[in-house]
């Protein structure tokens, strides 16, 4: 996966939540663009609720899957 690909994802209007997939089933899940940074090679990921930081090697990431919103009850 390159970063051209997943910032034409974090750029798109509305923005969609994703996860991102790596090769060794590590998910991510994107809630907001601001929440992934991009390098050429990596992305840095944060999440806010858990203060998890992750450093993701972008040759590592198999895939990139919007997440549904889901219906209510």
């Amino acid at each position: 996966m390159n970063a051209d690909a997943i910032r034409e994802v974090l750029k798109r209007q509305p923005f969609e939540p994703f996860e991102i997939i790596m090769s060794s089933g590590e998910r991510h899940v994107v809630k907001h663009p601001e929440f992934l940074m991009l390098t050429p090679s990596r992305a840095v990921f944060v999440d806010p609720i858990t203060d998890h930081l992750a450093v993701l090697s972008l040759k590592h990431v198999t895939e990139l899957r919007t997440i549904q919103p889901q219906a209510s009850a």
